[in-house]
This record gives structure tokens, C-alpha cells and sequence, in this order.
């Protein structure tokens, strides 16, 4: 209700601001792993997201936010897995590393999301059910799987030794806006000629590409990292015919965000600068660095 003093109008009292919230929604999304060396694309994060979350009050709640797996960085090397990133009880396991090429190869992490295989003999990462998909395979050394995404299975390197493309992430409206999330990490190439392409992809929801090389040649694809903030899998890199290897790319770090209608009370406290905003009749909270919240 609102009231006429001298002529001002205050501003209208709704009594439900003072009910602390029961239950909330949230995503909750870890790093995404790392691509190999002339290899597998990174998993990415593994994602959760659910409505009508229980949770308790006067006591701070937990919230990690898992970084990104580092990317191979010499011949020979893997990728390295995503860290979990956690809300209250919920865990979401962080992306599994990609695997390297080359003779023998390496196989691709479990994770979130698999990471992809990094040679003919090796076997893609394994995903958790109800978090993610298992990385792409490989029949050869010179090329490697995509990464495993949230949406699903990492891409197989073709015959043609081009890598796979990540697997796509997950939609999700939590935000008010379409947003993708998980996207795992395109495989390395060691393609023919620079300008014969094409080259692998990431998965819509931040996997890094395996970009085109510089130059004309036998060039090495360079992998690019994830996206921050969106549990991304880094992308393989390739080598030249003269054995130069190129470092391959990072895995994008998690976020975790939560949203509860607006007319209830808003929390206690929070630690670690979530942003707050309001959408369509809800609060929301959006942690990119670790902290809290105390309803």
C-alpha cells in the first residue's frame, strides 16, 4: 500500500520482502579442460542446473568457481583436467584434459566432459551422466577428437587428419537471455596445407576453435583457449611437417548463478562480488570468482 504525506507518495511497502526465500534455481557449470599437443580437444566443464533447490538459512553458503585446465604446452604433452565448481551440496566435476598426438598418442581424461583422444590407439574421456558427454575419438596420430560437450559427444578427427569438432554445450535462460554454456574444445590438426582447411571447431558455448594456421605450408593449428566463464574446453593444436609443435589451448573457467522471485527478501550477505541484477520478476546472483551467499 502507499500513502499521501504533504503531497509525496511513498514508495509502496510490499510485506513479502521480509519472507526469506526457501528454494532457489541455479546453474552451476566447472572449468573446462585443456587441449593436447597435435591432439584432443578439452572437455568442458561439467554443467548442473535445477529449480526449486532447497536452502537453508543464516548460514553462508558456499560457492567455488572451478578455473580452467591449462593446455598442452611442449611435443608430447596433454592438456591438463578443469577444476569443480560447487554450490552448497551441488558439484559440477570439472572438463577432462585432451589427450596428445603423435607415435602413440594419449587418451582423452573423464571429466564434466570427456576429453578428446589424442592418438589412434587411445581412447576419448568418459562424461558424467547428467553433467556432460564423452570427447571424440581418433583413428590416427596426426589429428585429434573434439571435446566432449554438456549438449553432447565430441566429433571423431577425420581421415583426412582433421581434427573433431567440440561437442555443444547447453541453453540456458537463467539470466533472462539464451545463453550457452559447456562447450567442449575442437582437436588439433596436423593438416596437409594451410589453406586446405577446414579446421575444428568448439562446441557452441564457449570451445576454443583450432584455428587456421599463419602462413602457407605445413603449418601447425593453433588451439585456442575456452571461454572464460562458460566452462569452455580448450582446443588442440597441430604441428608442422618439420615436427614444430604449438602449444594448445587453456579451458575456460566455470560460474556459478542462482535467481529466486523478486518479492522475497534479498540475502544476508554475499562474499566474492557476485553481480546482482533483476529480470523478470527475479533476483539474480552471478559469481565469476569464488565466495558465498547467507539467506
Amino acid at each position: 500500500m502507499s500513502a499521501n504525506l504533504g503531497g509525496f507518495v511513498s514508495a509502496t511497502f510490499n510485506p513479502l520482502t521480509s519472507q526469506k526465500t526457501a528454494t532457489v534455481e541455479y546453474l552451476v557449470v566447472a572449468g573446462g579442460g585443456g587441449g593436447g599437443v597435435c591432439g584432443g580437444g578439452g572437455g568442458a566443464g561439467g554443467a548442473k542446473q535445477a529449480s526449486a533447490f532447497a536452502v537453508a538459512t543464516g548460514s553462508a553458503i558456499t560457492v567455488t568457481v572451478g578455473a580452467g585446465g591449462a593446455g598442452g604446452s611442449s611435443i608430447s604433452t596433454n592438456g591438463f583436467s578443469g577444476s569443480n565448481s560447487v554450490f552448497s551440496s551441488i558439484t559440477a566435476t570439472g572438463g577432462g584434459y585432451g589427450g596428445y598426438g603423435g607415435s602413440g598418442g594419449s587418451a582423452g581424461a573423464n571429466g564434466g566432459s570427456g576429453g578428446g583422444s589424442g592418438g589412434s590407439s587411445q581412447s576419448a574421456g568418459t562424461g558424467n551422466s547428467g553433467e556432460g558427454n564423452n570427447g571424440g575419438t581418433s583413428t590416427q596420430s596426426a589429428a585429434g577428437g573434439g571435446g566432449g560437450g554438456a549438449g553432447a559427444t565430441g566429433v571423431a578427427a577425420s581421415a583426412a587428419r582433421v581434427g573433431g569438432n567440440g561437442g555443444t554445450g547447453i541453453c540456458s535462460t537463467i539470466t533472462g537471455q539464451r545463453v550457452f554454456y559447456a562447450g567442449g574444445g575442437g582437436g588439433g590438426s596436423n593438416q596437409p596445407n594451410a589453406n586446405a582447411g577446414p579446421y575444428a571447431l568448439g562446441g557452441a558455448g564457449g570451445g576454443g576453435n583450432s584455428l587456421p594456421p599463419v602462413g602457407a605450408g605445413n603449418q601447425a593449428t593453433i588451439g585456442q583457449n575456452g571461454t572464460a566463464n562458460t566452462g569452455g574446453g580448450g582446443a588442440g593444436s597441430g604441428s608442422n611437417d618439420g615436427g614444430t609443435f604449438v602449444a594448445a589451448g587453456s579451458g575456460g573457467s566455470g560460474i556459478v548463478i542462482i535467481r529466486y522471485p523478486q518479492n522475497s527478501a534479498p540475502p544476508v550477505a554475499t562474499t566474492g562480488s557476485p553481480q546482482v541484477s533483476y529480470v523478470d520478476g527475479y533476483q539474480i546472483y552471478t559469481w565469476t570468482s569464488s565466495g558465498s551467499i547467507t539467506f
